[in-house]
């Protein structure tokens, strides 16, 4: 038995990017594309390389779909700005809309929710800007959801990007978000396992308990759905 483990360690140091797997392979520990985009934005956002990969992948497969990006819980513009990144990468420019109080998490409901109100108020509209970009195909959409989604009901989106963390706004998104996403389109929940985020975790059950998708939970606390094509209806 030793023997063996000695060749099957003298093995896997011949792996390409050996350093990477622990033990499994993790590219968010270290690939130099990536790793640059996230040394950006790592003093500007609360979630794990890990997670910042898993956005970072889903957002480019999301490009194959037709349809604006949008993220709703921008915070510091931390993940917007990676966002950005993505589709200035693609070679072309769709709309990217960021919704978020820019003052803090609204109301919450105290039976399913852990956060209050007021928490994450240190940004601002100005300084998320400031960081993520001003030209014109990035939409700043200040105040309370579901308010701010009004005027985009003809809206349709390849990739939305969930953060908001309480039950009702999860719940809001979920309502306006789902219809609008074209076939293929990813609809990512940053906060779906995340034991300080009950709330958002029982809004994506509830909302995906009659849906034909169903959420794929991941091990870094998020869960993602990919909009199925329309059937066609059924005939009798």
């Amino acid at each position: 038995m030793p023997g063996f483990l000695f060749r099957l360690r003298a093995r896997l140091n011949k792996v390409p990017d050996a350093h990477l797997y622990n033990p499994t392979f993790q590219p968010w520990r270290g690939l130099p594309r990536f790793q640059s985009r996230y040394d950006e934005i790592r003093n500007r956002t609360l979630i794990t390389p890990e997670s910042a990969w898993i956005l970072y992948s889903l957002a480019r497969q999301a490009l194959g779909s037709a349809g604006a990006f949008l993220e709703a819980g921008v915070y510091r513009g931390g993940t917007a700005r990676l966002l950005r990144r993505v589709i200035e990468e693609s070679g072309g420019l769709r709309r990217l809309y960021l919704f978020d109080t820019f003052a803090g998490m609204p109301a919450t409901r105290g039976d399913v929710d852990l956060h209050k109100s007021g928490d994450f108020a240190d940004t601002s509209l100005e300084a998320v800007a400031g960081f993520v970009g001003g030209e014109d195909w990035i939409i700043y959409r200040k105040g309370l959801i579901p308010d701010t989604f009004a005027g985009l009901e003809s809206e349709r989106f390849a990739f939305a990007h969930i953060d908001v963390d309480i039950f009702q706004s999860v719940a809001d998104c979920c309502r306006f978000i789902y219809d609008r996403l074209t076939p293929g389109g990813i609809l990512l929940f940053d906060d779906y396992g995340l034991p300080s985020c009950p709330g958002a975790r029982a809004a994506v059950d509830e909302f995906f308990s009659d849906k034909s998708e169903t959420p794929l939970v991941l091990h870094s606390g998020q869960a993602v759905v990919v909009r199925h094509p329309k059937r066609a209806p059924e005939h009798s």
